[in-house]
């Protein structure tokens, strides 16, 4: 990556811009920085000197930035929090293992926290950090090792290990039927039906795997994620579709009921999904070498 040197300012320029913005006051940036105010200054001028635009506006001394400075202020926030994000990994990476793992909130804390004391107890010298995130990201500006992932293998630049598949069961609380019984999958149409905002089409596909033709959206409330979707289902809302492992303890005590006894296999499964340069990270390949042997076959079911 060959970048002209005009458009990398030095990272004191950078620095003394992005705390004017967000301290609001030369003083305070100066502070901050362990400079004078007049060393703040300075470096906002080379700064505008190397960008060819004015970015201060001074006005009986004080320091305000222009609204596209500031604009140019938040973005390189981030730039400088990933800076030393990626710094602090590297100072610490000698001294012990450490993985940076996203993961799917309900599959994290349902099926992976309960096996991660093993892996603790056999890799001591692997520190995994753990961050959430719904929906698949660029891995060169995450930063991350690796991520639980929901979809097919079908991520670019990545590595897959298959981990479930995903068996699906529509929901609810027993006080929803208000006595009244079905006679097959296609009088859930009829109730209220609860979808989860990364699957849009996961009712029309469980509905097309029992023949019954169905829109992709029906009337009901929308939710991002499983916990709250368990709890709209719990409160009697509506039915939701819901992966089995997810709702097995309230099926099994009675707060919820299943409308169809046969599970139906997800389009999707769960994968752990990594950036092929990092193939070799020793972490990483601890981590992934354990979590094959949690995994499930490649084809479980019978076709």
């Amino acid at each position: 990556m060959s970048v002209p040197r005009k458009l990398l300012p030095s990272i004191a320029s950078l620095r003394a811009l992005e705390a004017l913005d967000r301290l609001g006051s030369a003083s305070a940036a100066a502070a901050e920085l362990s400079l004078t105010q007049g060393a703040v200054s300075r470096q906002l001028q080379t700064l505008e000197s190397q960008l060819g635009l004015e970015l201060v506006q001074r006005d009986q001394k004080r320091l305000l930035l222009t609204p596209e400075a500031q604009d140019y202020a938040a973005e390189i926030r981030q730039a400088l929090n990933q800076i030393a994000q990626s710094t602090l990994r590297l100072q610490t990476a000698p001294l012990a293992g450490t993985l940076n793992l996203a993961i799917l909130p309900a599959f994290g804390m349902r099926w992976l926290m309960p096996r991660l004391p093993e892996f603790s107890r056999l890799h001591p010298d692997v520190t995994i950090n753990m961050s959430t995130r719904l929906e698949p990201f660029n891995f060169s500006l995450e930063q991350f090792d690796a991520a639980i992932h929901f979809g097919n293998a079908e991520w670019p630049g990545t590595r897959a290990l298959l981990l479930k598949h995903e068996q699906l069961l529509p929901v609810c609380a027993p006080d929803l039927l208000a006595g009244r019984t079905l006679a097959g999958p296609e009088d859930i149409l009829k109730l209220p039906l609860l979808h989860i905002q990364t699957r849009t089409s996961a009712w029309a596909d469980w509905f097309a795997q029992k023949g019954i033709k169905a829109e992709a959206e029906q009337a009901g409330t929308t939710y991002d994620q499983f916990a709250t979707i368990t709890q709209a289902a719990l409160h009697g809302l509506g039915v939701a579709l819901m992966p089995d492992y997810l709702v097995e303890q309230d099926l099994a005590t009675g707060r919820l009921i299943a409308l169809d006894t046969h599970p139906a296999e997800s389009n999707g499964a769960y994968y752990l999904v990594w950036p092929e340069r990092k193939d070799a990270d020793p972490s990483l390949v601890k981590f992934r070498n354990w979590l094959a042997d949690k995994a499930q076959p490649e084809d479980p079911l019978p076709r």
